[in-house]
């Protein structure tokens, strides 16, 4: 499938954690020769530099001041995006599970959420760009030319996450938790709470292979390209 170079879209793909956005973003950008955005990175760098700074993830103040003074980039590869904060490449670091845990607290913060959402508008404005999160269809890209929400019922993205990540026991026991005390901050939050836009195509895909969802979103994309000529 192939983006004609004449009309650049934007495509935003939001959802829970452990829904599988990320792996879907990545592999749809690469097939369409577009820019792979994760907006999850970014609040995970953010929330890298608090801990290596010694900030609370509970003082918003200092986060949006910190925000400020930070710069971070996403570098496209071959086999995903490179994480770099203030030129640094933390790629693996942010990965790790106490910087996920603080991407998830540093992002109830409307005045980082304010910043975030600039930065993000300025690195798909000019289409282009898979760019997948929590609110991406709803306030960054509100005007987006495909809007995809993926959800999945809460234990089966459980089991995702654990098989991901090899876990068992109570490292299990402690990922799960994570999960839906993540699952209820991202979706009870003041300021963009996880939901699906209103013109956004929601697939679930508690039965369905990665393929399969693939396929789906590949769908809705080529009929917007057919549409746009």
């Amino acid at each position: 499938m192939n983006a004609s170079p004449s009309r650049k879209l934007i495509i935003a793909i939001d959802g829970p954690a452990g829904v599988g956005k990320s792996t879907i973003a990545s592999r749809l950008a690469r097939k369409l020769g577009y820019a792979n955005l994760e907006s999850g990175a970014m609040y995970r760098a953010l929330a890298l530099k608090a801990i290596e700074k010694d900030i609370s993830f509970d003082d918003e103040a200092a986060l949006d001041m910190l925000a400020k003074n930070s710069r971070i980039e996403l570098e496209p590869t071959s086999t995903g995006n490179r994480v770099l904060l203030d030129g640094r490449d933390v790629s693996q670091r942010v990965r790790e599970t106490d910087v996920t845990a603080g991407a998830s607290r540093v992002s109830v913060h409307p005045k980082v959420r304010v910043w975030m959402v600039a930065r993000q508008q300025e690195m798909g404005a000019g289409g282009g760009v898979v760019m997948e999160g929590r609110d991406i269809g709803t306030k960054v890209f509100p005007r987006a030319d495909v809007k995809i929400f993926l959800d999945a019922d809460p234990v089966v993205r459980e089991q995702r996450r654990l098989q991901q990540r090899s876990l068992s026991g109570t490292a299990a026991e402690a990922t799960a938790a994570e999960l839906r005390e993540r699952d209820y901050r991202d979706r009870t939050r003041a300021v963009s709470p996880l939901t699906a836009a209103a013109d956004a195509l929601t697939i679930d895909s508690t039965a369905l292979s990665e393929d399969e969802v693939l396929h789906r979103v590949e769908e809705m994309v080529q009929q917007k390209l057919l549409a746009l000529g």
